[in-house]
């Protein structure tokens, strides 16, 4: 397979491999700027020739838009091969081509995001152990920082403590996102469309800068949705899937509710069972032919 590198000077006349429709459609024009904005970075976008989904994409971990600390480190946003590209060893091409070029660039390793078990839009954590690399810090959600260091001892890097515990204090349905996917471009505004015709509480929050992605309330950027508070899902949707996703929280939500009247309802009555035993043991007894009587 051959390679090419995006750089600004061909960035308009390449396509982008997860879209790859013309510069007019807004997921290819929104990706393209975002691009275009990182290179000088030293972010780099290596493709293969052919029209697919077949590229990775990685910058200095310094530059990330992820709150991670990784200083010396080369991050990977996304290490994309799919469709009639699998199973041909591309993904180990790119890869390579990755840590050849880290190397010589003098960092200490790559580190990427992925999951205990295949998420999403996450890397395959199978792949990622079979190429050597380490899971060295983990969130709440299940979200994990994966490492491959370039020389042993190497410090692994590690999540800013704002996304160890991915929580806000919201109500409804809090979506951050950036342009770094192209996907968003599209159906963000459909999002937001299909939740006031039903009437769900919904915010968008655009990622506009590097400084307030490396402090968000959650390890990944790209797409983090959010319920009451509670991060639900970094997986890209449309109208269909929202309203059902949106029907499964509120029926969860439904069943918890229950469950905790249940506990009250249980809990109150151990009061009174409490209650009585304590009047019990603190009554006076005396017998009269037999017969106990409370005094």
């Amino acid at each position: 397979m051959e390679y090419i590198r995006v750089t600004k000077e061909n960035l308009e006349k390449e396509h982008i491999c997860c879209a790859i429709s013309n510069n007019k459609d807004i997921q290819v024009s929104s990706k393209k700027a975002w691009l275009a904005d990182r290179f000088d970075e030293g972010l780099v976008f290596l493709k293969s020739v052919e029209r697919g989904k077949c590229f990775i994409e990685y910058i200095p971990a310094e530059c990330a838009w992820n709150p991670i600390e990784a200083p010396g480190y080369m991050y990977i946003n996304c290490l994309w091969v799919s469709g009639s590209f699998k199973g041909h060893g591309y993904s180990s091409d790119l890869l390579s081509e990755c840590i050849e070029d880290s190397k010589e660039k003098g960092k200490k390793g790559l580190c990427i995001l992925a999951a205990s078990r295949k998420k999403p839009f996450l890397a395959d954590p199978k792949f990622l152990k079979y190429k050597g690399f380490k899971a060295c810090d983990e969130a709440d959600n299940g979200i994990q920082l994966w490492y491959l260091p370039f020389e042993e001892k190497t410090e692994p890097p590690v999540f800013k403590e704002c996304a160890k515990h991915p929580h806000i204090n919201e109500r409804g349905y809090v979506l951050y996102y950036t342009n770094q996917c192209p996907f968003n471009a599209k159906y963000v505004p459909i999002l937001e469309e299909t939740a006031q015709k039903n009437g769900i509480p919904f915010k968008a929050v655009k990622i506009e800068s590097r400084k307030d992605a490396q402090n968000v309330p959650t390890p990944i950027t790209t797409y983090a949705l959010f319920c009451d508070g509670e991060y639900v899902t970094n997986e890209q949707m449309n109208d269909k899937k929202f309203l059902k996703l949106v029907g499964r929280e509120e029926k969860t939500h439904g069943i918890n509710k229950r469950i905790s009247r249940l506990c009250l309802e249980q809990l109150s009555g151990l009061d009174e069972i409490s209650s009585r035993a304590n009047r019990w043991a603190h009554t006076s007894f005396i017998t009269v032919e037999g017969f106990w009587w409370n005094i």
